[in-house]
């Protein structure tokens, strides 16, 4: 990695359907081997399951689940001493996205539906309604910060 000076980020391109850029976030996230057209294909697809189900705007109910996952605090390990600690850190918010992504993406691919959409819209319609795996992560991830506040002084 460069000491000069951090990469710049790349905005990406909206999506072609919904024309938001959090859905291509949301895609890249989900695709395998580069394999876009399968992604949109599953995420398009659990959008419209999500339709469905709700009769809601899916697109509302996308932004509801990835708000709901987003964690306002993590824990970072910081070497002091010998000693290491778990100190906590409030979280950038591209980064508080980049991790909602990433956690409802791979707790999907653990669900046990049949196909990938399906557990894609379940993932996503328990997000929306604070229940299921991801929100318990985020949960788990705010519990362990608190739990290590005492250590919030070696704070870098």
């Amino acid at each position: 990695m460069s000491r000069r000076h951090a990469a710049e980020k790349r905005e990406v391109l909206a999506d072609p359907k919904f024309g938001d850029a959090v859905v291509t976030k949301f895609t890249n996230g989900l695709m395998l081997d580069g394999k876009r057209s399968v992604a949109e294909h599953i995420i398009y697809g659990a959008l419209d399951i999500i339709q469905q189900k709700t009769g809601q705007d899916p697109l509302k109910v996308f932004h509801d689940a990835i708000e709901n996952v987003k964690p306002a605090v993590e824990v970072r390990s910081r070497r002091v001493g010998g000693a290491t600690y778990q100190v906590p850190i409030e979280v950038r918010s591209a980064r508080r996205q980049t991790l909602a992504i990433r956690w409802i993406v791979d707790l999907a691919r653990k669900r046990s539906e049949n196909t990938m959409t399906e557990r894609l819209s379940g993932e996503l319609l328990d997000a929306a309604n604070n229940r299921g795996s991801a929100v318990k992560k985020r949960e788990d991830t705010h519990r362990m910060a608190d739990a290590n506040k005492a250590f919030s002084h070696y704070r870098w």
